[in-house]
């Protein structure tokens, strides 16, 4: 092997990852947008129910995570370490995202229906989760067998990050109107409920957003290559624990986005904030709406993760990451400051606050774009820092950490939006109470959003996504702003290592010629002494 030539993907591995990371995000979604929001508001779960089942299933999967990071990094198949995963998983996770949307009935009739729906629940978002790691591990962990080119890798996770956003944005703006869209036709053609409509819309949306993203996700397992050679040792799940303890770079990464966990809110409070709120749950002005406001932050977000490479060029990786985290608070902070100074109901109808809305979560995209893509380049890097200072390549065990890292801030987040729902009484009965009104609206009745009855519960929207973001995004750069890992020794520790890899090659390429040298003079020796 030539010294200096490093391996990467082709054109053609690299469309075909994007197409599966776009394929696996719509599921995510389908899930992260939809779920939390069909539990509470359309099944009418409890807040504090549901928080506690989302808790309770990310407590679990901080366990699950590192166990399946473990036994990737185990895995020696003739496919590599993570495309036996890829190829099995996709099937089984799409039959249990449209299992978690099949309820038997509403909570809050008899204490048995109730317990036999929490129950359900419980199992099946568990239980997803549990399916998803096992795809989502060895989907990014394969980022770091792909290729021996850091910049190439850098590239691919920022295009990686693009496309998971493209899928899930389409998603995020598309399944709760397309929902509810579904759920009005089955009122009016079924003659049933709307309440029952709309939850058999929901079911309806998640079977065809399921089938969609898994036919994508699916590809990955067939196409693409593994290049880097993982080293013969197997680490036990105590070692590898051991190696994220030691590895201080790394646990700067985890508790950096620990800390970050409010963040997460902006995503889950943002369907009920777009239907309550502004669309008063008509699916076309949902849908408007979530172009307007969401796709605001989508624009920011793509534009963020796609010109994250060159900047990583120019910038030092911590100084990105850090700066942006603190920028994002500031339009954080001021969505709450608009809302408190606007007159009740006015953010909905006057078109420069909205288009202000709008510019301010495209700023909060585009710096969230900018810190997603260095969180999973700076957590590559501490792969290629262990690898050089112990010979052992963990890429399944930190990259669970990413996966962990975005199930546990949803979890936390989820439990801290539970409890501000509780706090004002925006639960169970309250919204019960709240979509038959909707469901009744005559032409000349009060808006939810202008009626005093109602503050209290758009007053907690609001501050949901907006002043516990900003919160998140100050506290997250506690832990990087002394990050241990810097750029310049990266590069040193990356040339290093492909020294390594391939005079490494060249000896086996070397031992490997003589002994066919070798079985070649015995074989002319043996047919010399024959004749």
């Amino acid at each position: 092997m030539q010294q200096g030539k490093l391996l990467t993907y082709t054109k053609s591995e690299r469309n075909v990852y994007l197409v599966s990371m776009a394929g696996q995000n719509i599921i995510y979604n389908i899930i992260g947008a939809a779920l939390a929001y069909y539990f509470q508001f359309v099944i009418l779960i409890p807040a504090l129910i549901v928080g506690v089942i989302m808790s309770v299933a990310r407590v679990w999967d901080a366990i699950n995570d590192f166990m399946m990071g473990t036994i990737v990094d185990k895995t020696r198949s003739k496919w590599g370490k993570c495309r036996p995963f890829l190829i099995y998983v996709p099937i089984p996770i799409m039959i249990i995202t449209i299992l978690a949307f099949t309820s038997f009935g509403f909570y809050g009739g008899s204490i048995g229906m109730n317990i036999l729906i929490v129950a359900w629940a419980s199992i099946m978002y568990i239980l997803w989760g549990m399916i998803y790691t096992i795809g989502d591990i060895p989907l990014w962990g394969v980022t770091a067998l792909m290729t021996e080119n850091s910049h190439d890798r850098n590239k691919l996770l920022s295009f990686a990050r693009i496309a998971g956003g493209v899928g899930g944005g389409v998603t995020m703006l598309a399944i709760v109107p397309l929902s509810l869209a579904f759920g009005e036709k089955l009122t009016a053609s079924l003659g049933i409920s709307a309440a029952n409509g709309e939850r058999w819309g929901f079911f309806l949306g998640a079977l065809l957003f399921a089938i969609i993203g898994t036919a994508m996700f699916q590809l990955c397992g067939f196409k693409i290559k593994e290049r880097v050679v993982s080293s013969e040792k197997k680490p036990s799940l105590k070692e590898n624990f051991i190696t994220m303890k030691n590895n201080k770079p790394f646990m700067q990464i985890m508790l950096s986005g620990i800390l970050g966990s409010p963040k997460m809110l902006i995503a889950l409070a943002a369907m009920p904030l777009i239907n309550y709120y502004f669309a008063t749950k008509d699916p076309i002005m949902s849908f408007v709406y979530m172009v307007v406001l969401g796709g605001g932050m989508f624009l920011g977000n793509f534009t963020g993760m796609g010109i994250a490479p060159a900047m990583m060029k120019k910038f030092k990786k911590k100084d990105i990451y850090n700066i942006s985290n603190l920028a994002s608070a500031l339009p954080f902070a001021a969505i709450f400051i608009i809302y408190l100074l606007t007159p009740r109901g006015l953010l909905a109808t006057s078109i420069p606050l909205i288009v202000l809305f709008s510019i301010l979560f495209m700023i909060n995209g585009f710096f969230s774009g900018l810190v997603t893509v260095l969180q999973s380049s700076m957590i590559a890097d501490c792969i290629d820092y262990e690898e050089h200072k112990t010979g052992n390549r963990p890429d399944g065990i930190f990259f669970a950490g990413q996966t962990f890292l975005a199930k546990l801030t949803t979890g936390i987040a989820t439990i801290l939006a539970a409890i501000a729902y509780a706090a004002v009484g925006f639960s169970d009965a309250a919204v019960e109470d709240l979509n038959a009104y909707i469901a009744n609206l005559g032409p000349n009745d009060l808006l939810p959003r202008d009626m005093p009855i109602y503050d209290n519960f758009m007053m907690i929207l609001f501050l949901i996504v907006s002043l516990p973001p900003a919160i998140g995004c100050l506290l997250s750069v506690i832990p990087t702003w002394k990050y241990a890992l810097d750029d310049d020794l990266h590069k040193r520790i990356v040339s290093e290592l492909n020294e390594r890899r391939h005079k490494a090659d060249d000896i086996k390429i070397e031992a490997e010629t003589n002994d066919l040298l070798v079985t070649s003079e015995s074989s002319k020796e043996e047919n010399a002494e024959k004749e």
